[in-house]
């Protein structure tokens, strides 16, 4: 029996089987810290227009990216306001944040006034995936544009189960519902709250 901390072989082997095809430019299928989510390598920008394809939804709409930890946000926005830390730190529920002047990142995730949303990943499934691939990872909900989200793995459509690489085979019956907070942070210090 796997300890209290460690990781059980079964979680292990979802993760590389996910880091497999990330690494090859495949779309994943995964339970997210808000809920069931698609992604792929955010550097790559063909896996994202996969993803813009798979859900039939215009590029000019751009999606979120999760991270792993600080550090990793740092390496990809030029310059973290202090406040974010503080609002990571201090946040009930997930949390995104929309910075301005994102870099190393795939140009077709960046929106029109340079900006991205980026989520410092809460669930331990994901920050396990992103540490070890070591890259942002996309993260949009499982369901085509304009189609209502998905509550649970039952209710993703066919077309997005056919449409992606590798589904995790991990908490499928957990019901997620909670989509994160959303908050954009200007580098001239505004903060405007867009989703609560």
């Amino acid at each position: 029996m796997a300890s209290k901390n460690k990781p059980d072989q079964n979680f292990i082997d979802e993760i590389n089987k996910c880091i497999t095809v990330l690494e090859n430019g495949g779309v994943i299928l995964y339970p997210t810290d808000t809920v069931w989510g698609i992604g792929c390598d955010a550097t790559n920008e063909d896996a994202v227009n996969k993803i813009y394809q798979l859900k039939k939804r215009a590029n000019t709409k751009t999606m979120i990216c999760l991270v792993a930890n600080d550090f990793m946000l740092e390496k990809h926005v030029e310059k973290v306001p202090e406040v974010a830390f503080d609002i990571i730190d201090i946040a009930d529920k997930p949390t995104t944040i929309v910075y301005d002047n994102p870099k190393n990142i795939a140009k077709n995730l960046i929106a029109e006034d340079k900006s991205l949303a980026i989520r410092v990943a809460t669930d331990k499934f994901c920050q396990y995936l992103i540490s070890k691939f070591k890259k942002p990872i996309v993260s949009t909900s499982a369901n085509l544009s304009g189609d209502p989200t998905a509550k649970s793995f039952k209710e993703i459509s066919s077309d997005i189960l056919k449409g992606v690489d590798y589904a995790v085979n991990l908490q499928r019956n957990i019901q997620k519902v909670t989509p994160s907070s959303i908050i954009k942070l200007s580098n001239d210090g505004t903060v405007k709250v867009i989703r609560k």
